[in-house]
């Protein structure tokens, strides 16, 4: 996620423990090795210079530089040192493309869903740039039974399947809590409300309001309780202590972006707070894939979340300023956050008796921020063999969503090529060398942003950059994402240790949901060939 509030962090100079690293003086060489060269992956673009090709008594570095990185070849016979001044100049041995690798898979998992219900597979991936990482992820499969939710086909059981991605800034903690708890909060109130559905004869499920109802329930009554539940507790307390462990979730803050799938009304709904994202790929008439976006980027600069701002908080005008909440604030909803959230006298009183701020000046009519999330319904035909991307901004913000749909549509092209695999019996090609994705409509984008690093970047065309070759469809979108072909720039944006790298990327969590149909085994089973282990511990029921 973009750094939230205007309180930034002080760029630390201090590197990772390791990591080759110089510090030298503006008016010396930068390392002993004469006519440097170098070429720029700088924010204003990249250069047209090219470092001589590496041989066996050189090898790769990185130079960061004020706002800018290069990458360069050093002689084996020049090693690095340091050398410490009040400069802002290191240089890093630089990740070989087999360690770039390496670091892109380490967090990735697969799943294969052999229950008959919709789901083939699902894919996750993780890459931090933050240390330790604020984004979190959480998965689960339910069995319903046939007492909880009726059955058109009067089957046994239905399944209910839940994925979640947490974007957490200002700390770990919240997006931590949503981890534990958010999926177990919502399925409560969805089984009250499926109870209450199957015990009227003139239903067999429940609507689709009522569904939605459930779910926002369960997002307001989980913030409730992170935000003031926990001041009550504390105050009742009186212990610093407690107040550490039990406020922390409340301090920070995090988006949340749930999809979830009923596998009898074959509903996808997606509930998202904040500036997450959620993407449908469903193949056109054509063969082309067609993006299509199941959610909402909701900051203080999306037009529909500043009317509902300035009508809730009439006769406020800094209640949005340069499209943040208070001038502060980006996501104008996410958990926790609560000094968008409690009064002016709760917060001086937590101050007084254990710490916090100084209340914001522009805080007049709090909260400002609600962890009620705005739900979109889709209905999956899984013989369709739709897809679905759910991702936190770090994603968002260096890829759009047709090329999102057009990599996973070009990975399955690969996928299909590489030999017959079951979960893929249903799906046919479509040979391009172009990404497979239909042109967007830009009138259909609504409050989306725009992938800001592929501007920063100046990155060429699709079919120039993208690359497959991962095994799990979420790596895959987070290579392409830090520069796909350009290996140089997935090197140096990885080699980047923090808090630097947060200067050039955002901690990435993706997870990339296949429908179709599958034979029923009743068993989800870790896909090794795309995990980092064979030791995950598989979805439980």
């Amino acid at each position: 996620m973009q750094l939230r509030n205007f309180s930034l962090a002080v760029i630390s100079t201090i590197i990772a423990s390791g990591a080759w690293y110089v510090y030298q003086g503006e008016n010396s060489p930068l390392v002993s090795v004469a006519g440097l060269n170098r070429t720029s992956l700088s924010l204003s673009g990249i250069a047209t210079a090219h470092a001589e090709a590496p041989s066996d008594s050189t090898r790769r570095a990185l130079l960061v530089e004020n706002d800018q990185f290069y990458t360069t070849v050093l002689s084996e016979d020049q090693p690095l040192y340091k050398k410490t001044d009040d400069s802002d100049r290191r240089v890093l041995g630089m990740l070989t493309p087999e360690q770039a690798t390496q670091k892109l898979r380490k967090n990735q998992e697969s799943y294969l869903v052999n229950r008959g219900k919709g789901v083939v597979r699902y894919d996750i991936v993780q890459v931090p740039s933050n240390s330790p990482i604020e984004d979190d992820h959480a998965e689960k499969i339910v069995e319903v039974p046939s007492s909880v939710a009726a059955s058109k086909e009067g089957s046994a059981s239905s399944d209910w399947m839940f994925w979640a991605v947490f974007d957490g800034h200002s700390g770990w903690t919240t997006s931590a809590k949503l981890r534990n708890v958010l999926i177990s909060y919502v399925a409560r109130e969805l089984n009250s409300t499926y109870k209450a559905a199957a015990t009227d004869p003139s239903l067999l499920l429940p609507s689709s309001a009522a569904v939605d109802a459930a779910i926002k329930q369960g997002f307001v009554r989980l913030d409730n309780d992170i935000v003031h539940n926990s001041v009550d507790k504390v105050f009742k307390s009186s212990s610093r202590s407690v107040a550490a462990e039990l406020l922390a979730p409340a301090l920070s803050g995090s988006c949340a972006l749930l999809a979830f799938y009923d596998s009898q009304s074959k509903d996808l709904k997606v509930a998202c707070a904040g500036d997450s994202r959620a993407v449908l790929g469903r193949r056109g008439p054509g063969g082309k894939w067609t993006a299509t976006p199941l959610s909402e980027d909701q900051t203080g600069g999306t037009p529909s979340e500043m009317k509902r701002l300035w009508e809730e908080h009439p006769g406020e005008p800094n209640v949005v300023r340069n499209g943040r909440i208070l001038g502060q604030l980006e996501p104008s909803r996410s958990f926790g956050d609560a000094f968008y959230k409690w009064s002016k006298e709760t917060q001086e009183k937590i101050k007084r008796q254990f710490f916090g701020r100084t209340p914001s000046p522009l805080l007049k009519t709090p909260p400002y921020v609600t962890a009620e999330p705005v739900i979109t319904t889709t209905k999956i035909d899984p013989s369709q063999n739709d897809f679905v991307v759910i991702a936190t901004d770090g994603l968002w913000e260096m890829l759009n969503n047709e090329e999102v749909v057009g990599l996973v549509g070009q990975w399955l092209e690969q996928q299909r090529a590489g030999g017959d695999k079951s979960w893929l019996k249903s799906w046919f090609g479509f040979e391009n060398k172009q990404l497979p994705v239909e042109a967007s409509q830009q009138e259909a984008l609504g409050g989306q942003r725009a992938p800001i690093r592929q501007q920063q970047y100046d990155l060429s065309a699709a079919a120039e950059r993208f690359v497959t070759e991962d095994n799990n469809a979420a790596t895959h979108l987070v290579r392409n994402a830090m520069g796909g072909k350009h290996k140089d720039m997935v090197c140096a944006l990885l080699t980047l240790p923090s808090p630097y790298s947060r200067r050039y990327r955002d901690d990435v969590t993706v997870e990339v949901i296949f429908f179709g149909d599958s034979a029923d085994t009743r068993t989800v089973a870790i896909n090794q060939e795309a995990s980092a282990t064979d030791e995950k511990e598989k979805a439980k029921l």
